[in-house]
């Protein structure tokens, strides 16, 4: 198997988770990182063993041994670093939400089927072995008619006025945070799940915080919690807490979600139910091995992940043996062998999210807002 080379592009939160989920899959090297600055560029590469960093991310877009690049920024990175990217014949894997607006998303699309460069947007939740098993459970027919879905994505992250991080501040974010940055995964799950699209949704949107109070100095994604009052100084928000929403899916199926990420003591609860004509599943990242089957006429079960005793289909997820935990980043890792594998071979499958798919995600994103700021219900139809 030959080496590939990559680059990534930010060192916060998911920097780190992409560096280390991509040295687990033995063939690809990071050979490159690009920070915000040079400083935090040499102190990243330093810990994670990178001899090449820079603080100028497009000077890495210049060599050619670089085949793929990994976009781990600021939202409102996310376009102008993909395009650079793929008109300089790199394949890209690049974080949610894809970018800042539906227009920009609909650009990558068009550019990246031009080039016919692998693309990928890091929908990594869908790549846990027992979520997997769902969905091959609701395609076999084992949950019969889906007739109705909800669940929740709540965090305790930014509970307090005094916890900051980009993604409160629309300018990196975007318009929505809490819904952009968490409700597009559920979105994105539940319609990967049960194969239907949302048609039609009703949204309800809320800032609790109205002001909050920004660490004076760069804090990471998920931490700065115990700062002192002089080590702040405190903005304005515009960017959503908490968002609850009511969604139609295909021709009968009928849903609820919401997310927040002011939920004392939910530390990243992700969690559906879906509930079929014959049975009903339910799946919580908190406890990712574990699968509830609830039943009519017998009693209900709780399954623990186990590949050998799941569908072929879903067992090509799990890398370890039942009794064996596989978590957060397994699921990452799940789909940069996929992603990689087009990279190495054009001629494999394309098995994982792309940017079809985050530019799908914006649209709902941004028929949220609408219906948010519209107190109403509006239909969603995919753009051409």
């Amino acid at each position: 198997m030959r080496k590939i080379k990559t680059a990534v592009l930010g060192a916060g939160f998911m920097g780190k988770v992409h560096v280390e989920q991509i040295r687990r899959l033995g063939n690809v090297e990071v050979v490159a990182l690009a920070a915000v600055s040079e400083e935090e560029a040499k102190q990243f590469g330093a810990r994670y063993n990178i001899d090449r960093t820079t603080a100028d991310w497009q000077s890495l877009l210049d060599d050619s041994s670089i085949e793929a690049v990994h976009v781990c920024t600021p939202n409102s990175l996310h376009a102008p670093m993909s395009k650079a990217a793929l008109e300089k014949g790199k394949a890209v894997l690049c974080e949610k939400p894809l970018t800042m607006t539906v227009d920009e998303a609909r650009e990558l699309v068009d550019l990246a089927k031009s080039t016919g460069l692998p693309n990928c947007v890091n929908h990594n939740l869908r790549y846990y072995p027992a979520v997997q098993q769902i969905r091959q459970m609701v395609a076999n027919g084992d949950l019969g008619e889906v007739l109705s879905v909800n669940g929740t994505y709540y965090q305790d992250w930014l509970l307090y006025d005094t916890d900051y991080n980009w993604r409160v501040e629309r300018a990196a974010n975007g318009a929505l945070r809490c819904m952009g940055d968490i409700g597009s995964h559920w979105m994105d799950m539940i319609q990967h799940l049960t194969g239907q699209k949302i048609t039609a949704l009703c949204a309800d949107l809320q800032i609790f915080h109205k002001t909050r109070k920004k660490p004076k100095g760069a804090v990471e994604t998920f931490t700065g919690k115990k700062l002192n009052p002089e080590d702040y100084q405190e903005i304005p928000i515009d960017t959503d807490d908490f968002g609850s929403v009511l969604i139609r899916m295909g021709d009968r199926t009928r849903g609820v979600f919401s997310v927040s990420q002011l939920a004392a003591g939910c530390k990243n609860r992700f969690q559906f139910e879906i509930f079929g004509s014959k049975k009903s599943v339910a799946w919580n990242q908190e406890t990712p091995d574990q699968l509830w089957i609830g039943e009519r006429n017998s009693p209900n079960q709780i399954i623990v992940k186990d590949p050998s005793l799941y569908y072929p289909a879903a067992a090509g997820f799990a890398d370890l043996p039942g009794g064996h935990s596989e978590g957060y980043d397994d699921a990452h890792k799940q789909v940069y062998k996929r992603f990689y594998a087009k990279v190495a071979d054009r001629n494999a499958p394309v098995d994982y999210p792309t940017f079809a798919d985050g530019y799908w995600g914006m649209q709902l994103l941004a028929k949220v807002l609408e219906s948010s700021e519209s107190q109403s219900w509006v239909t969603v139809q995919p753009a051409a």
